[in-house]
């Protein structure tokens, strides 16, 4: 099992603003579809459609990235990011005021908010790289979960530039590029950059923290290989020929093996640990599945592909982690602040199996409710599942908000003994 450098690890604040602006956007997100109804749920070129999908793409999908990065690569690779109490504000700023821009240009047809976001978050997804990339080369452990890291970043690069010129041409500051370049951009983006960082972090998060056992590295190796030239020549192939089914197929196939492997390894596991993380990945894995078979079988099914993998399998994990990883940075926090010899309270005190359960509830309800409107397109119904998303993100926020508040509650206990 990995060992977690935890004397390693940044100041608890860089990454946790990223973690406890997930729940934020996803509050953001039923917000919009409560506002704009069943016309969100309808097709994938509706203004409101793209607004919604960035909302959970950048700002839940990207918040999370961005945070687990920051933790994990020094805790884990060993490789401290560069400058980060310097750059740790520009980056979160860069990230969120550009989604925040993009979504109104979007939701709206607000040129200059899309220009703006144009350079405004490629510029974060750059800072991101130069941040960690130096150390993660520099390091000499972990090649594999290294290499995850790398094609992960270099992924997220290419899509944020991509998704730059995009919002540029429609913010009129270049022209407009064709249909292709979109399907370009969102395969880099959501394969290339979140399901290999999640299927990296799983080789790590799921012997740890589920009793589970890895995908054996040749097999993840192998993965990993075959995605890149996937990405590579059916995006191609999809610009160039104006065919959508390559890329269609095989970033479907790609999910469905990454999401199949570990669904594989939480059922074989001997020990697997029962607990809201445990089911949080299983039921998005699940998710995920259905995406990728749907988007094999049924071309004109896309949307609901696309929101069972973007506002439901993936959310799920990545919140899952969330919770998990806020207490962990609380925990750190007290172990700076308090003396040697008392004791501290577990990250299971700071936030509870309990509250934990209750979040996965409300999120998995919520997600039920979406999924139904989007199979029976109901003006009410769509409001009703924007409604209990927001709900449901809401009682993360509170979750986690918990753990801090518990944390700061034993700082002042252990601060007025005598």
């Amino acid at each position: 099992m990995t060992r977690l450098a935890i004397e390693q690890a940044p100041q608890a604040a860089l990454p946790r603003r990223f973690l406890l602006a997930v729940p934020l956007w996803g509050v953001a997100g039923g917000a919009l579809l409560c506002l704009d109804g069943s016309g969100t749920l309808l097709n994938r070129w509706q203004p409101a459609t793209l607004a919604l999908v960035h909302v959970y793409v950048l700002g839940v999908l990207g918040n999370a990235m961005f945070g687990s990065l920051l933790q994990f690569t020094p805790v884990v690779v060993g490789a401290q990011p560069l400058a980060s109490r310097w750059l740790g504000w520009s980056l979160y700023g860069l990230l969120n005021v550009g989604t925040v821009l993009l979504v109104c240009g979007l939701r709206t047809g607000w040129t200059l908010a899309l220009t703006a976001a144009g350079a405004l978050l490629p510029l974060s997804f750059m800072l991101l790289v130069v941040m960690l990339l130096p150390g993660i080369f520099r390091a000499v452990s972990q090649r594999l979960l290294r290499a995850g890291f790398v094609v992960s970043l270099v992924s997220a690069l290419i899509a944020a530039a991509l998704g730059g010129r995009l919002a540029l041409g429609l913010g009129g500051s270049l022209v407009v590029l064709s249909p292709g370049w979109v399907d370009m951009h969102a395969s880099w983006a959501v394969l290339g950059w979140v399901v290999v960082l999640v299927a990296s972090v799983a080789r790590i998060v799921m012997p740890m923290f589920q009793g589970t056992g890895a995908v054996p590295a040749p097999v993840q190796a192998i993965w990993l290989g075959s995605l890149v030239t996937a990405l590579v020549v059916a995006g191609w192939m999809r610009v160039a020929h104006a065919s959508a089914t390559p890329l269609r197929q095989l970033v479907a196939i790609h999910v469905l093996l990454f999401a199949g492997a570990l669904l594989w390894m939480q059922w074989r596991a001997t020990r697997l640990r029962h607990g809201a993380l445990s089911y949080s990945w299983r039921i998005g894995l699940v998710a995920l599945v259905v995406a990728a078979l749907v988007l094999l079988v049924d071309v004109d099914a896309s949307l609901l592909a696309a929101v069972l993998g973007l506002a439901v399998g993936l959310p799920l994990l990545v919140s899952g982690m969330a919770l998990e990883i806020v207490a962990f940075l609380s925990w750190i926090d007290l172990r700076r602040c308090v003396r040697r010899g008392i004791q501290l309270p577990g990250t299971q005190r700071l936030l509870p199996e309990r509250d934990k359960l209750r979040s996965l509830s409300a999120q998995v309800l919520a997600d039920l409710v979406l999924v139904a409107a989007v199979c029976w397109p109901q003006p009410w119904l769509a409001r009703a599942a924007g409604l209990a998303l927001l709900l449901a993100w809401g009682g993360q926020c509170r979750a986690l908000a918990g753990a801090r508040r518990r944390s700061v509650r034993f700082l002042l206990a252990v601060e007025n003994r005598p």
